[in-house]
């Protein structure tokens, strides 16, 4: 019996996580404090001019919970501040702190890296896949239960 082809969340899933991997060892190895996936997934999330927790949750994906607790332990690591929304009287906002800006350009340097290094080793579809994904999707189809 063989195995069943990995379907594309799952391909997709695995290739994230070998980003996720180098960039947080490369991190690491850089003398950056160590983060969680989740307090990473924040930094990913984050809008240079501050993001709302409920934003934050759904960009992630996640409860507003999670991502509560993710922000409040990059505000005891001084990576991240929380401030009055500009916007709205009702509403309070994450931002970067210095610390954090510097250690989110030092990420988006490692990505570039790393994405290099896949290139290097899968060659110049690198490139046409990162064209291919930055395409717009559009919503979610709505599928019904022919099956």
């Amino acid at each position: 019996m063989t195995d069943a082809a990995r379907n594309m969340p799952q391909l997709l899933s695995e290739a994230k996580r070998w980003f996720d991997d180098a960039l947080l060892a490369g991190m690491r190895a850089a003398g950056e404090q160590p983060v969680t996936a989740a307090q990473a997934a924040v930094f990913a999330s984050l809008d240079p001019e501050g993001t709302s927790i409920s934003e934050l949750a759904r960009r992630m994906g996640v409860t507003r919970q999670t991502t509560h607790q993710a922000v409040h332990s990059l505000i005891g690591m001084g990576m991240l501040d929380q401030t009055a929304d500009p916007d709205s009287a009702r509403s309070r906002i994450v931002r970067f702190t210095p610390d954090g800006a510097r250690a989110h350009e030092r990420a988006q340097i490692m990505l570039a890296e790393i994405e290099a290094i896949l290139a290097e080793r899968i060659g110049d579809q690198a490139g046409r896949l990162r064209d291919i994904l930055s395409r717009p999707w559009g919503e979610p189809p709505q599928l019904t239960a022919s099956f």
